[in-house]
């Protein structure tokens, strides 16, 4: 199993509706970089190792490209043999792409916890994200309903 190292988006996300717990299920144990832990602002349990980039040259050069919190997740990913990250900032997943990197998204986390038993309804989830002030175009709510098949 890759090593998976999140963004700060979908950590306020989970964080918000009280259901950061799935990462922990689907995957046991998470990284970010400490540029992630500042952006979130809260102290993290013992599943989440926040961890120092320790390319500096490449964290400046990608954070000329993409913000901090996603430049720290990219350079961490670097540093991993096998790793996925979790990225939803659409300039980032395409640095990522360019860099053949591997990475899922919010929506992809959800629908695997789906998938996995973790969650039953991914419409539920939706509508607390919403509720949270979470913004999701129509077109990506329906996409996601219909990947979940519900």
């Amino acid at each position: 199993m890759p090593d998976i190292i999140s963004n700060t988006s979908c950590l306020i996300a989970l964080d918000n509706i009280g259901m950061l717990f799935i990462l922990k299920k689907l995957y046991g144990k998470i990284h970010i970089a400490e540029e992630v832990y500042n952006e979130f602002g809260k102290s993290v349990e013992d599943w989440v190792t926040v961890r120092q980039v320790k390319d500096k040259n490449y964290l400046k050069i990608l954070n000329n490209i993409v913000d901090l919190g996603e430049s720290g997740t990219i350079a961490l990913s670097m540093e991993f043999q096998d790793s996925l990250m979790i990225l939803d900032d659409l300039k980032a997943r395409k640095l990522a792409e360019n860099l053949d990197l591997k990475f899922t998204g919010l929506f992809g986390v959800i629908l695997k916890a789906k998938d996995k038993g973790i969650i039953t309804s991914v419409r539920d989830v939706i509508n607390k994200l919403k509720a949270a002030n979470f913004r999701i175009s129509e077109k990506m709510e329906k996409e996601v309903i219909r990947l979940a098949k519900e």
